[in-house]
């Protein structure tokens, strides 16, 4: 802004490296290659994910939504994507009769195993740049920094001047 009177103000000084701009690059670009290599058997990272959480467990729509950090819209896509390959079918709750249970075909078990390789080729590839004993100590910390920082949703935990969502209340 030279030449309107004004100075640029100084740059901060990093004082800690950018470890959410360093994960999220990563992320992304796991997750693309991924998305691209599924894209070959027809499905998507989303509909992998869905499938897996299916096959876990019964678990509700709404619960594997959730697990998968979908919101109501894009899952409900997900769905449909699913249910129209043949894939996954919504079954009425025994226990509860507005929520739906997600089975998955016999398929959708076959593609999810394709698919399931696919992503684990797609990060054994990353995990390659590194050296051996860098792999398992790199995993051991991501997997500490992830329990970790899980825990530290907690407004309790929270750094001070972060500013967190509020949640909701039932009442």
């Amino acid at each position: 802004m030279v030449g309107y009177g004004l100075t640029m103000p100084k740059t901060p000084s990093r004082t800690v490296p950018d470890l959410g701009g360093m994960l999220d690059e990563v992320g992304m670009h796991l997750a693309r290659r991924a998305g691209e290599a599924l894209a070959e058997i027809g499905i998507t990272l989303r509909m992998q994910c869905v499938l897996l959480h299916a096959l876990e467990a019964e678990r509700s729509q709404i619960e594997i939504a959730e697990l998968s950090r979908l919101d109501k819209t894009t899952m409900v896509t997900t769905m449909d994507q699913l249910e129209d390959a043949g894939y996954a079918v919504r079954k009425p709750s025994p226990s509860d009769r507005r929520a739906r249970i997600v089975v998955v075909t016999d398929e959708g078990a076959r593609i999810a195993a394709a698919g399931q390789k696919i992503v684990d080729a797609v990060h054994r590839q990353a995990l390659a740049a590194l050296q051996p004993s860098e792999r398992s100590a790199f995993l051991t910390a991501l997997r500490t920094l992830a329990q970790a920082t899980s825990t530290s949703d907690r407004p309790e935990a929270s750094p001070a001047g972060v500013r967190r969502r509020r949640q909701r209340t039932t009442g």
